[in-house]
């Protein structure tokens, strides 16, 4: 049986970019799970999401959507916007390129992938934020979970891609200069900064290129031996959409196990 509380619990309307995988799927299972109805974005994922979608909807029509993004393209965040059904009570902005998936759109061009990266990781979110939070405004309140990464946000690589930590940086800025400007509205912002991940992009840049023994060698460094499930990072992401995860507005939280206070644990440099 419910407990009051949670019979009285109002449906909320997520919107997570780049839910077909990753932490971004998980994210999505965490909201629909609890009740939200969840509104998902893909590029190249439309099997993905569509599968996903079939998950979290079972036989009934709950009134879950994905949709399809490229949020490097101005245009299309905005027909996105405009054609959204209603209104969104939360933004999570989880769509993101990394230094494998960024060649598949880059062409081969290290300039375009680098302009790549500050389109799609930080661009794209600042489009689709301000074009949101004023409508959040208008309906009293809402939530904008900004996912950025260890890498930029806390703590430099070396022989990461610059571009890559630089639009994550990015993200940590766009997250207190919006906390600040929304300092006396409804409408809370925070940043996750995820760390060693295992997900299709993390394994793509740093796990696959490697042999076996440096794979089980590079874990073994990680802080407690091992990656973060992205389930872990959904579940965090759930509960900073909570009310009582307002007092965190404007925080950038390292969620990364402890690699951003020891990076050298992953690029194998002692420190």
């Amino acid at each position: 049986m419910k407990s009051s509380s949670e019979a009285v619990r109002p449906r909320r309307t997520v919107l997570v970019t780049g839910g077909s995988s990753g932490i971004g799927a998980e994210v999505v299972r965490a909201m629909a799970g609890q009740g939200d109805r969840v509104w998902l974005t893909y590029h190249r994922g439309r099997e993905r999401a569509l599968a996903l979608l079939r998950e979290i909807s079972g036989d009934e029509d709950r009134g879950h959507l994905a949709l399809p993004l490229d949020q490097s393209n101005a245009a299309q965040v905005q027909t996105l916007v405009s054609g959204l059904p209603g209104p969104v009570d939360i933004l999570i902005n989880n769509a993101a390129l990394g230094t494998e998936t960024v060649k598949a759109e880059g062409g081969g061009s290290a300039l375009m992938e680098d302009e790549l990266f500050f389109r799609v990781n930080c661009l794209g979110p600042l489009w689709l934020t301000r074009m949101l939070v004023p409508k959040m405004l208008e309906q009293g309140g809402g939530t904008v979970v900004m996912l950025s990464s260890v890498d930029g946000a806390f703590a430099a690589f070396p022989g990461f891609r610059a571009a890559d930590g630089m639009s994550k940086a990015a993200i940590a800025f766009l997250t207190r200069q919006l906390a600040a400007e929304l300092a006396h509205e409804p409408v809370t912002v925070v940043c996750v900064a995820p760390g060693a991940t295992d997900t299709p992009m993390f394994r793509a840049s740093t796990l696959e290129p490697l042999s076996d023994p440096a794979r089980r060698a590079l874990i073994a460094r990680l802080p407690k031996q091992r990656l973060i499930e992205a389930s872990e990072i959904a579940e965090l992401v759930r509960w900073l959409c909570e009310p009582q995860a307002r007092v965190l507005h404007g925080a950038v939280l390292d969620a990364s196990l402890g690699l951003g206070v020891h990076p050298g644990l992953l690029t194998g440099l002692r420190q």
